[in-house]
């Protein structure tokens, strides 16, 4: 270490100034924030609600009582599980390389997650998971969503979604209403304004603790667990909802602009200082921004190791996009992904959108700003139809993600009750059934 790097180190004063704000009864910063978490009981209580509200069992009596039609779907979903309907990893293997499958390894340990955005509705997953059944496919590990909250809770896909999900056993993450196009900053509207949010997404003022509050709204009372989080203001009160002991957790959005090493090392930084003694955070995915190379990448896995969190926070890296308003087309980084999945661990491939050929040749490409629009309106549009295609083409790209792993013995993370028990392990539960009987 040279001399110029001792000057680096941060002292322990440093600290206890903080621990000082973080402690002081008269902070109003951290009363205000105290007041929104309390009013939803100890944090004990508030973990037991939503443990409670998010069990399958509760979750499916809410579909019955409102949405008794998705019901049936999901006793679908369940019976195709235990069918063992779907495809199983050992099986994709084969059909990808053939007899060559049975003698390669795969590096487990650097598996790459499936992850699709975004689910606006229900209905879809049955569509692609019985295109999954047909052709072989896989569902994905991981889903995504950015649809209005309330009007998803008015109409019953929250519970409904959820439900799917741990039958699935996919991960899934929310986007909260208090995303900042909820007119929290009174300054800016539409596109005429757009310039005006460069400066932040928009949750100024006291719309942080709002989000906080619309939180553990849905935590405690669907188990709602994994939103969004696209400010920093949120970022921090996110680390200090855990550090209290709530079992929440979060990923970053690739709108916070995480673009270098630097960006990165200054938020693991907070989620080191406010981990738990056990060392988890719960910035459990960072989403980087799709200007993002592999070297900014590969410098971060080294920290973020360095920390303790390899495990703990996941790299969300977009393979590819919505066709408009958000990149310049054609945006295809499956390749770079296949570089990168063999050495960095923990990495999430993103598809927000259809392969960029595919994408771009339908007679209404895939739209970000289809995720700000009321279903009503989809509907009335004409579009509904639209978007359920936009988003089958995101399926087909994720399952391309999968097969070009699989290719090169990389190795991937689907919906596990789905598609991760080995032939051997249902061979077993079969003879066990027999026995039983």
């Amino acid at each position: 270490m040279s001399e110029l790097q001792k000057r680096l180190e941060i002292s322990s004063d440093r600290l206890d100034a903080i621990n000082d704000i973080l402690l002081d009864p008269d902070s109003q910063v951290v009363e205000d924030f105290l007041k929104v978490v309390e009013k939803y009981g100890s944090p004990e209580e508030i973990n037991a609600k939503a443990a409670e509200a998010g069990k399958l069992e509760n979750l499916l009596a809410r579909v019955e009582k409102q949405t008794p039609e998705y019901l049936e779907d999901l006793d679908w979903l369940r019976e195709q599980k235990e069918k063992k309907a779907f495809i199983c990893e050992e099986a994709y293997r084969q059909k990808v390389l053939g007899e060559k499958a049975a003698d390669m390894v795969f590096a487990e340990d650097f598996a790459v997650t499936l992850e699709i955005s975004a689910l606006q509705y229900f209905p879809w997953i049955k569509v692609a998971a019985e295109k999954a059944i047909a052709n072989q496919e896989l569902m994905p590990g991981r889903f995504i969503r950015v649809r209005k909250m309330k009007e998803q809770e008015m109409d019953g896909d929250l519970p409904a979604v959820h439900a799917a999900m741990q039958i699935m056993g996919s991960s899934i993450t929310e986007t909260l209403d208090t995303k900042g196009t909820d007119g929290s900053n009174i300054h800016l509207g539409g596109p005429e304004t757009i310039t005006g949010y460069f400066g932040g997404v928009g949750q100024p003022n006291s719309h942080a603790l709002k989000w906080v509050d619309e939180f553990l709204y849905y935590y405690t009372n669907y188990g709602v667990r994994q939103v969004l989080n696209i400010n920093p203001g949120t970022v921090f009160l996110g680390y200090m909802m855990h550090r209290l002991g709530i079992d929440n957790e979060f990923k970053i959005s690739v709108f916070m602009g995480n673009d270098n090493p630097y960006a990165a090392f200054w938020t693991l930084i907070g989620a080191k200082l406010f981990s738990r003694d056990d060392g988890t955070s719960p910035l459990i995915g960072f989403n980087w921004s799709n200007s993002v190379n592999n070297e900014s990448i590969e410098i971060t896995a080294q920290f973020r190791k360095q920390l303790g969190f390899e495990d703990v926070v996941r790299f969300e890296h977009h393979i590819t996009e919505t066709f408009k308003s958000i990149v310049i087309q054609p945006y295809n980084r499956r390749e770079e992904l296949v570089d990168l999945a063999d050495h960095v661990a923990n990495i999430s491939a993103k598809h927000e959108g259809g392969d960029p050929e595919i994408d771009g040749g339908r007679e209404r490409p895939s739209d970000i700003l289809d995720y700000f629009r009321d279903k009503e309106e989809v509907i009335s549009s004409g579009d509904w139809e639209n978007l359920r295609t936009n988003f089958l083409d995101k399926f087909d790209a994720t399952n391309k993600t999968a097969w070009a792993l699989t290719q090169n013995g990389l190795a991937f993370l689907a919906a596990k009750n789905l598609h991760h028990e080995k032939e051997e392990s249902i061979k077993t539960k079969e003879l066990t059934s027999e026995v039983s009987r």
